[in-house]
């Protein structure tokens, strides 16, 4: 639930933002542009390049792969896996790789090394809360693009779609 919650304030809070902002630099080497704000955020996805596309995907596997890691007998680095008594989302370090990484995912300026239990404990309900919350609202919002009508409080907020949101490469690969 913390995993799939994270990615659902992700993928909110991208859907927000994307809806109303993109960087102001080229996207491609070649000097394409970021696909207009005035599609919506399922119809930019159909507008990036695949190999963009893939290179989103392929850091996503990575992070996956790296998450799922369980350290080898002996070895000091990663976590011990949530399902054999690890701690569930809890991310590894990048500590134990050899090209240098600036930043862990988990408090990259270090803020938070300090904190008490009690804190960490409520704010890890107020994150679990809000996990739940955006797993309803990106729903809610890809349901009212797919099917207009199906989310009263969204009609006129977003814009119809008529793509297709779980095949998320079915415009590269289309006959």
């Amino acid at each position: 639930e913390i995993k799939h919650g994270r990615v659902a304030m992700a993928a909110f809070v991208g859907y927000c933002v994307q809806s109303n902002f993109h960087f102001p630099w080229a996207q491609t080497l070649d000097g394409k542009p970021f696909p207009s704000i005035d599609l919506s955020p399922p119809e930019q996805w159909d507008a990036m390049p695949f190999g963009a596309k893939l290179q989103i995907i392929l850091f996503i596997g990575f992070l996956e792969f790296y998450s799922e890691l369980t350290p080898g007998p002996g070895s000091e680095a990663g976590l011990q896996h949530y399902t054999k008594g690890g701690q569930p989302g809890k991310f590894p370090t990048f500590d134990a790789i050899p090209h240098p990484v600036p930043f862990n995912l988990y408090d990259p300026f270090g803020f938070n090394k300090n904190m008490n239990d009690e804190t960490k404990e409520r704010r890890l309900r107020a994150e679990i809360n809000n996990g739940r919350l955006a797993q309803l609202g990106i729903i809610a919002f890809l349901s009212e693009q797919t099917i207009p009508g199906s989310v009263p409080a969204l009609g006129g907020i977003v814009s119809p779609y008529g793509g297709e949101v779980m095949a998320p490469f079915s415009a590269d690969f289309a006959m």
